[in-house]
């Protein structure tokens, strides 16, 4: 039963992911994937705020195994932020790249921050 809970969770992380990246993308049209950094980062305050509930046994490990790697896991994409890098520097975006890879990575590192320690405030 909780693989098959794991399997829809990310399904609907996923189509989370899906309509959130469209709704950015015909917001923002830039060169810069907004949308993959604003899932990214979102998702990051979200499953560090679901690993402080975890961590503090408000959750039990199947819900925190079912919402972190089903839901979040299909929900964030840094598969789709590496390959977005790589774009922008064949296109010769050097700099937007730099951003792209560094600065999503260190907003979801403080926002994973972030979000745990909003879970521990509870």
């Amino acid at each position: 039963m909780t693989v098959l809970l794991l399997a829809l969770a990310g399904g609907l992380g996923a189509g989370l992911r899906f309509m959130i990246d469209g709704l950015v993308r015909a917001r923002f049209r830039t060169a810069l994937p907004v949308g993959t950094i604003l899932i990214n980062v979102s998702g990051s305050v979200l499953l560090g705020f679901v690993t402080g509930l975890g961590a503090l046994h408000c959750l039990t490990p199947t819900v925190a195994l079912i919402l972190g790697t089903g839901l979040l896991g299909g929900y964030t994409t840094f598969s789709t932020a590496s390959v977005e890098t790589v774009r922008l520097i064949q296109s010769r975006r050097t700099t937007l790249a730099l951003i792209n890879a560094l600065g999503t990575m260190a907003a979801g590192v403080l926002a994973a921050f972030a979000g745990a320690g909003l879970a521990l405030l509870l």
